[in-house]
């Protein structure tokens, strides 16, 4: 395929214990020239101490395997030498929960891992595509990332439309933070709120659920023509990029080729300050890159409050710390800070408080 002309060649490291799922990776990476396995191990306990010899560009983890699961192997790895980790599991549908709590410890994303046939090649040209992404976003790995810190601890009726928008972005790490922000808001809350999560749309609705979970407030998947409602999380799908129309319901865009994140915070975000007539705040959680920062500087441009999370508790400081460096984040909070003071600020504004 044309894309894996521009592919950067990586050092690519596989953590499995299933022979099958070992020779269908081996397989699909020989597809691009360049790319060079470098070591193999079968269990988290031995990927940990091969990490620490030989750290690759790229790691490909199953997540349930014997002696350590690649929950824990990911967390280990984040925390003494972190690189680049691709959750490849066979059990993506069935074990939500856990892919989330993975994610949360710092790995970057996760896909079903290829099934190689005679007559198929399943899955393949799906994992060489993220493969590519994720050889763009690794460049800069070791200069944005230090490793995570573990942070802590509807149905289709209407209800009455937001006075007031939270837009909240986020990428590695992402679900962990989202879900600890949302558990601090009530279930009475005056307001909409709008995740945006990089993630390859067969695991949205997992994500769904799996916030449903951390929070009080429904949970539901923003659709095509549906608007902001008070008292609802909508999260975006990444069949394309979520946007606000000028009648402030919700569309979904192609973007331009130049958009490497899906979905993307910064054409949602500058959507919401395009359109969106009512209040607003801007919130820009942990994740690799720049993505949601101009679009974050343009809602606090438009007169709303906007914030980043904290270095010392993102899993990756890239999005956040461009948002602080550009001054587009009016504050910057620890995780566990940020949740309490949306819900403080909104209930203060909506009883003319502030």
């Amino acid at each position: 395929p044309d894309f894996m002309e521009d592919t950067q060649a990586m050092k690519i490291a596989i953590v499995n214990d299933s022979l099958t799922a070992i020779e269908a990776l081996r397989r699909t990476l020989s597809q691009v020239p360049g790319h060079k396995v470098i070591w193999i191990a079968p269990n988290g306990a031995e990927a940990v101490d091969l990490c620490r010899k030989d750290t690759p560009d790229l790691l490909l983890m199953d997540i349930f395997m014997p002696v350590m699961d690649g929950i824990e192997a990911t967390r280990r790895i984040m925390q003494t030498c972190p690189c680049a980790i691709l959750l490849v599991t066979a059990t993506v549908s069935t074990q939500s929960v856990k892919v989330f709590e993975a994610l949360g410890a710092g790995a970057m994303d996760v896909i079903k891992t290829p099934r190689l046939g005679s007559h198929s090649n399943e899955g393949t040209d799906v994992l060489l595509k993220k493969i590519e992404k994720l050889s763009i976003l690794t460049k800069d790995f070791n200069r944005q990332g230090k490793g995570p810190r573990a942070l802590k601890g509807a149905d289709g009726s209407k209800t009455a439309r937001a006075s007031h928008l939270i837009a909240i972005g986020a990428s590695t790490g992402g679900p962990q933070a989202i879900g600890k922000v949302l558990s601090c808001l009530p279930r009475t809350l005056p307001a909409a709120v709008v995740v945006i999560q990089h993630m390859d749309n067969g695991f949205i609705s997992g994500l769904v659920d799996w916030l449903a979970m951390q929070t009080d407030l429904p949970v539901k998947l923003a659709k095509e023509g549906m608007q902001p409602e008070e008292g609802l999380v909508f999260v975006a799908g990444s069949q394309g990029h979520l946007v606000l129309t000028a009648d402030g319901t919700f569309t979904y865009t192609s973007g331009s080729d130049k958009v490497v994140y899906c979905p993307s915070v910064d054409l949602f975000f500058h959507s919401v300050a395009k359109h969106w007539t009512r209040e607003a705040t801007g919130v820009l959680l942990t994740g690799m890159g720049r993505d949601g920062a101009s679009g974050l500087l343009e809602m606090k441009k438009h007169g709303w409050h906007t914030i980043a999370q904290d270095q010392k508790t993102s899993a990756i400081y890239g999005m956040p710390k461009a948002a602080a460096e550009s001054g587009a984040a009016r504050q910057i909070l620890s995780i566990h800070h940020i949740g309490p003071v949306l819900a403080q600020r909104i209930a203060a504004r909506k009883y003319g408080n502030e």
